[in-house]
């Protein structure tokens, strides 16, 4: 696994696509992963430790945050907009305060992460067509590291872009950006999964199809960030469908552009 810690910025036009099919990227050179929510269903272990927390310091006079309120103003967020949030005129606090959850997650999730279903069946895809992957992520390096090994794909990614190392996280476009400079691949070439509006919006305004899962969000909110199409999990027929289109456009899947 490799992390890349350089920072720069810059905008790039937004990919428009109207079809499900991801047929037109073909030669397809390589597949952008977020972390949180895409290859595993963490938000109720994030949301726990939220809760457990916030009820510590009283937060809302004991009462526990619900798991709308959680999808709506923290599922995606970078952690110093989650401090402002918590904590807007103390934001030091704020910051400790998220140092400390993050650490409680790992405590959970280093027994309760499973992977998205269908997971593996897409990475194998991936391989078998020798692409270029990613994982690009807001979580803290310690979170994303832990996931991804609790998830046994230490190896499969090439690269691990934190939005700790860019000077914008998502849903700014520049971590997706460093990922796509980072891989030596094409915009026009690659695309993303992700599950949360802020990451969609990310992979969207750095011109790539985003692939929206609806792991946790509601489909009305997840569209508004306009994912080129949503599925429920890997193993959704539309996913297959569409891979199946891309098979056809690069002759049967024997081979990518690198």
């Amino acid at each position: 696994m490799v992390t890349i810690l350089s920072t720069y910025s810059f905008f790039s036009p937004t990919f428009k696509c109207s079809s499900s099919s991801l047929a037109k990227l073909a030669p397809i050179q390589a597949v952008l992963f977020d972390v949180d929510g895409t290859l595993c269903d963490t938000d109720p272990i994030h949301h726990r430790a939220f809760v457990d927390l916030l009820q510590e310091i009283n937060y809302n006079n004991g009462e526990p945050i619900s798991e709308d309120f959680f999808i709506k103003n923290i599922a995606g967020k970078h952690n110093e907009e989650i401090a402002e949030l918590f904590f807007p005129d103390d934001i030091p606090r704020g910051i400790k305060f998220m140092v400390d959850k993050e650490t409680y997650f790992r405590k959970l999730a280093a027994e309760h992460i499973t992977a998205i279903e269908g997971l593996y069946k897409v990475t194998k895809w991936i391989e078998d067509h020798g692409l270029k992957r990613a994982a690009v992520t807001n979580a803290p390096k310690p979170n994303a590291e832990l996931m991804i090994a609790k998830l046994g794909l230490t190896d499969f990614f090439q690269a691990v872009i934190l939005g700790d190392d860019c000077e914008h996280a998502k849903p700014h476009p520049e971590p997706y950006q460093k990922a796509l400079e980072v891989l030596q691949v094409s915009k026009e070439h690659t695309f993303v999964f992700e599950d949360s509006v802020s990451g969609i919006k990310a992979g969207v305004a750095a011109g790539m199809p985003v692939i929206g899962i609806t792991t946790r969000n509601p489909e009305d909110m997840l569209m508004q960030a306009k994912p080129t199409f949503l599925i429920k999990n890997y193993a959704d027929p539309k996913l297959w469908a569409a891979l199946e289109e891309v098979d056809k456009a690069m002759g049967a899947g024997n081979g990518a552009s690198t």
